[in-house]
């Protein structure tokens, strides 16, 4: 009997989120027991070069001594009070002086959570119901998030997923990411009925696809025109592209940006801020109610507020980002001496590869017509050669500063014979 065979009849599908369970991918999913810097210890004795790094979080690297000293010293004082406590008020300070777009930042305990919360505060914040989101772009799995549309404004939208009701649809609009004509119809057909825009501003779940030159302005003027909501959800790109986050990439002040991974350290949080007239209308200050048993929890506050403050440097900016350059470079050159078609993306610690030869890579469309059985056979011949890549063709990729020049020499190394016999 295997791990995955065990886990399999207590638990659906044997894991706790879908693509864990490496369905796209085949095979079964390697159980981990520890990790540490830049490597993973699994369960039957194998190490890997880790490169998803929990989806992103562990920017310091697995189990930082300092991160853990951190956590240790808060967990023996409690795990959770469900009371205030001094460390939420010390990471929110830390947030908000980090990205000046966010005035008040309200603490939760996942990404989905902050982005549900989001549209909620959007909604009763402008007296609005409809939403606009992009495809490829994921926001979570609440009921409003999961739902796929037509390109026509008005064109009624399709749940995603049963249990998705589906009168939601009829206040959703799905646009194709990238696509400022269609931003600019949606905006002059229903703009005064629409509460809020959310988006990636750079997505990260349908691989690694950054923004044409002024599709991010271009939301940002028809949000302030039609009196709607800009919300960056940068849950993935928050504190990992940059040290003020992707919006200090395209100078874009978003009106809430939401957080997550990064801003927990490892441990489960996030959050979701903006300016402090929309912040206000969240309960108990205003009308729109959110709540949550653990936000805020003193061990989570802590993993992120160190983290956070290790990250807040220059210098270490620089060196992430050119540790992701040198494999991003060292990826494509052994595709090309292979003669394999890839586009990649990098930016600060988050990267992107597509087996296409369409590149580079700005729409969903693009993503989904990749050759996603050769990148298959890649992520196998690397999995077999020690490296660990996200189970999907549709999932960026991170790079730690825990990881050495002799990570990144060894995963090229693997890269340049795995790519050589496909």
């Amino acid at each position: 009997m295997s791990l995955f065979t065990d886990a399999q009849r207590v638990i659906p599908g044997g894991v706790n989120s879908p693509v864990r369970a490496f369905a796209s991918v085949g095979g079964e999913p390697v159980f981990f027991k520890s990790a540490s810097g830049a490597r993973f210890q699994a369960e039957d004795g194998r190490e890997f070069i880790d490169y998803v790094g929990s989806w992103g979080p562990m920017i310091l690297g697995h189990a930082h001594p300092d991160v853990i000293e951190a956590v240790v010293a808060t967990a023996q004082s409690g795990l959770s009070f469900g009371a205030p406590c001094v460390l939420e008020t010390q990471l929110a300070e830390k947030i908000c002086s980090m990205l000046p777009s966010i005035d008040k930042v309200r603490m939760v305990s996942s990404g989905t959570e902050a982005t549900m919360s989001a549209i909620r505060l959007a909604r009763g914040h402008t007296g609005r119901d409809k939403i606009v989101k992009f495809e490829g772009c994921y926001h979570g799995h609440s009921d409003s998030l999961l739902i796929k549309a037509g390109s026509g404004a008005l064109t009624l939208g399709v749940p995603s997923s049963p249990g998705v009701p589906a009168g939601l649809a009829e206040h959703t609009i799905t646009l194709s990411y990238n696509d400022i004509d269609a931003v600019r119809a949606a905006f002059a057909e229903v703009g005064d009925q629409i509460a809020c825009v959310i988006v990636e501003p750079i997505a990260g779940n349908m691989n690694m696809v950054p923004p044409v030159d002024g599709f991010h302005e271009t939301l940002r003027e028809e949000c302030t025109k039609a009196g709607a909501l800009l919300i960056f959800d940068e849950v993935m790109t928050g504190f990992r592209v940059a040290k003020g986050s992707a919006q200090s990439i395209f100078g874009i002040t978003p009106d809430i940006t939401t957080l997550g991974k990064v801003i927990g350290g490892g441990m489960p949080a996030a959050a979701y801020g903006g300016r402090a007239d929309v912040m206000a209308s969240i309960a108990p200050d205003g009308p729109v109610y959110q709540a949550g048993t653990l936000s805020g929890n003193p061990v989570a506050m802590a993993a992120g507020l160190k983290t956070l403050e290790m990250i807040d440097d220059d210098e270490f900016w620089a060196s992430l980002t050119a540790k992701t350059r040198k494999l991003v470079d060292g990826l494509a050159a052994a595709a090309a001496d292979a003669n394999i078609p890839v586009a990649v993306e990098c930016e600060g610690g988050m990267f992107g590869l597509v087996f296409t030869d369409a590149g580079p890579v700005r729409s969903y469309a693009q993503v989904a017509a990749a050759d996603v059985d050769r990148f298959t056979k890649f992520f196998h011949g690397m999995l077999a050669a020690g490296v660990y890549l996200a189970p999907s063709a549709f999932e960026a990729g991170f790079v730690s500063a825990a990881h050495s020049d002799d990570d990144l020499d060894e995963t090229i190394a693997a890269a340049a014979k795995v790519f050589a016999s496909l």
